[in-house]
């Protein structure tokens, strides 16, 4: 990998973070657990159609590990991580089908399945099928904040188009 490559996506992590960070002091828009904007998911998606899987899963991982370090939990590690996981799968297999002008649908495809590896989590930390009758909600949130992130980074890709 060059330098220049590498820089660019120091720089996306650093950014991704920041989001991340930033996000976790903003008082969640609607009163449910869990749901929030994935303000660093935005990053994920630009890099997913700028510099591809390979690139975007390490930009994720170290996001992820960081993030989790800065929060101080080892669960959220868990959940980041399967969340993030399945949705970097989603949005590369997208990638292959997906324009630049339908960012918009793996914004959501993958905050959907950033909600079932989430999920998925929960269901193995509490044994209990009784958490999954939050999954609607959850996945509701996915779509409506995944249509922001989405549509954000899409206009990142048109922007910055030659320049990050």
């Amino acid at each position: 990998m060059d330098v220049k490559r590498l820089t660019k996506l120091a720089l996306l992590t650093a950014v991704a973070l920041i989001l991340f960070v930033v996000e976790a002091q903003i008082p969640a828009p609607v009163p449910i657990p869990g749901v929030k904007l994935g303000l660093a998911n935005i990053v994920t998606v630009y890099a997913m159609f700028r510099f591809g899987p390979r690139d975007t899963l390490l930009v994720l991982l170290t996001r992820v590990v960081l993030g989790s370090v800065f929060a101080g939990s080892v669960m959220a590690l868990w959940f980041s991580l399967a969340g993030g996981l399945l949705c970097w799968a989603a949005m590369a297999a997208l990638r292959k089908i997906l324009t630049e002008q339908q960012l918009w649908v793996c914004g959501i495809l993958g905050a959907m399945c950033h909600n079932l590896g989430q999920m998925a989590v929960c269901l193995a930390v509490y044994r209990s099928w009784a958490v999954a009758v939050y999954l609607p909600v959850l996945l509701l949130s996915g779509i409506v904040t995944g249509l922001f992130t989405g549509l954000t980074a899409q206009f990142l890709l048109k922007r910055l188009q030659g320049r990050l």
